[in-house]
């Protein structure tokens, strides 16, 4: 079984890539996000736990992350692994993620880490922000926040996987063609 975690900055194109690479390599597309609002709209248990915390504008928290990646994980496949989007975004989430998939025996293969300079990534979300209508897209004091909390928090998750050689990082400036054909060469040479 294939299991990337697609790693990277606000902006780094981390969703775009992630739709690619699971079509490339026949692998489910986990994304953190879609999956809570699948879950809510589903009216699942978990989905209404989610949607009731998510209601009083707090996190959700990991241990619930966690249960709706395992509800899939459970689910019957005609894929060959997963590729994880917006999650892990600690060292314990990792931690957990890890502990996991050694359940259903099964490990993260590979962290493909998108590299894109922080004037590269405000300009992008600039310019998604004109046309995505989402309202932390389009202030460039909250995309730096953004990013500045992302360095702070999210980015140890590098170390944890780099420790484990599993650490790969990838150039994510230029043509989204030259992106997409560096991701797909590091996954086939693995």
């Amino acid at each position: 079984m294939i299991n990337l975690v697609l790693f990277g900055p606000p902006g780094a194109g981390k969703g775009t890539q992630a739709i690619f690479l699971a079509r490339k390599f026949n692998l489910v597309h986990l994304s953190t996000g879609d999956l809570l609002r699948q879950e809510i709209a589903a009216q699942t248990d978990l989905g209404r736990i989610a949607d009731e915390i998510i209601s009083k504008g707090e996190l959700v928290p990991d241990s619930i992350v966690i249960d709706m990646i395992e509800s899939k994980l459970k689910k019957p496949k005609t894929t060959v692994g997963f590729i994880f989007d917006g999650f892990p975004r600690t060292v314990p989430q990792a931690q957990a993620l890890d502990q996991l998939l050694r359940k259903h025996h099964s490990k993260v293969s590979v962290m493909l880490c998108l590299e894109v300079e922080k004037e590269e990534l405000i300009d992008r979300l600039l310019k998604r922000g004109l046309t995505s209508g989402r309202c932390d897209d389009a202030d460039a004091a909250t995309i730096e926040n953004r990013i500045n909390v992302y360095n702070e928090k999210t980015a140890p998750i590098i170390r944890y996987y780099e420790s484990q050689g599993k650490y790969h990082p990838i150039q994510g400036t230029g043509p989204i063609e030259e992106i997409t054909s560096r991701l797909k060469e590091t996954v086939e040479n693995m």
